[in-house]
């Protein structure tokens, strides 16, 4: 009789857990489609009309940081009627609601309405050109926004999946590290240099790191690349003698200035190259002080996949970047200090 009553109350509670479970979203099913996918829900009028050329103009441009043309996101137009359970559970939804009913244009961000990890962003307005010009003002945050929720699942799956050695072997040598999934190893390390790559048939995404003293106003793009040349000729040569590699000059490189999570950052982007050979690709880094301020480090992502698409691969080696923390904040995690 005892054993039927525990039975009775494990099964209940179980049942509880799984309603509790559901109300909270943690049992939303995974996304789906392609890293780099919109799904945007529009009347077909509106998506050959104006404001369907306001979404292809943002989104479906040229990716600014390749050399061959790709567009910024892949785009699949789905109207409202056909936007049922296989589409709810896309990875990014641009949702698009247009009717004389609703009072005033607006945006709404969500996350995991219907899957994990998700974003959909919802405009909302009276008319289409009243939309068009909601999607026309908030363009930056937009497309901030679905970059950070792509850059996040990199994250998430790196940590899922992480080679944790390549994190204390990098940290010990510039005091903090990103984290790297399996499949990446460590190619070369000196005292100020380490290389870790993910080289695979016909693509290669690697990210170096390096440390210089600093210097007075260490930030301007042509000290970065400056910096950048010195390191890559006397540690990353090419195939040939004589041959190493090198910042384009017929990609001019841009930098911007960027806080993340509290971190003042240049992030920098270019193309690279082999000099004395023909190979070439994106890079994009990210220089920062030490925590004392006596160094610069900078850290880059870099791709070559010549048979290839690039710009996903780029995301994902870029994403990467973006995990990086200090040796000593680790520590106090598995410490359990705050």
């Amino acid at each position: 009789m005892k054993r039927h009553l525990l039975r009775f109350f494990l099964a209940a509670v179980a049942a509880l857990g799984a309603l509790t479970g559901c109300e909270s979203g943690n049992l939303l099913p995974s996304v789906s489609g392609k890293a780099g996918e919109i799904i945007v829900v529009m009347d077909k009028p509106d998506w050959e009309d104006a404001l369907g050329n306001e979404v292809r103009d943002l989104l479906g441009a040229d990716c600014p940081w390749l050399a061959q043309k790709e567009p910024l996101y892949s785009l699949v137009n789905v109207i409202p009627s056909a936007f049922v359970d296989l589409f709810k559970v896309h990875r990014n939804i641009l949702l698009f609601r247009v009717s004389p009913q609703i009072d005033s244009a607006g945006i709404i961000y969500k996350h995991d309405a219907w899957a994990s990890p998700q974003i959909v962003i919802q405009i909302s307005a009276p008319t289409s050109a009243q939309a068009a010009d909601m999607f026309r003002e908030k363009g930056p945050m937009i497309v901030s926004s679905i970059e950070q929720a792509e850059r996040d699942r990199v994250i998430r799956n790196t940590f899922r999946y992480e080679e944790s050695s390549i994190f204390r072997k990098t940290a010990e040598i510039m005091g903090g590290a990103p984290h790297f999934p399996t499949g990446y190893k460590i190619r070369k390390t000196t005292d100020d240099f380490v290389w870790i790559a993910d080289d695979k048939e016909g693509v290669y995404q690697d990210v170096i790191i390096y440390k210089y003293p600093a210097e007075e106003d260490p930030f301007t793009l042509e000290k970065i690349i400056a910096h950048r040349n010195e390191v890559m000729k006397d540690n990353v040569p090419g195939m040939f003698e004589g041959t190493y590699m090198t910042t384009s000059v017929y990609f001019p490189p841009t930098v911007e200035y960027l806080k993340y999570k509290g971190h003042d950052l240049a992030q920098t982007r270019g193309m690279w190259e082999v000099q004395n050979d023909f190979m070439g690709g994106p890079f994009v880094s990210h220089s920062f002080y030490s925590p004392d301020g006596s160094e610069i480090i900078t850290a880059e992502a870099f791709v070559y996949a010549p048979r290839f698409d690039k710009r996903q691969y780029l995301r994902q080696v870029e994403s990467i970047l973006y995990s990086w923390e200090w040796k000593q904040s680790t520590e106090k995690v598995e410490k359990g200090e705050n």
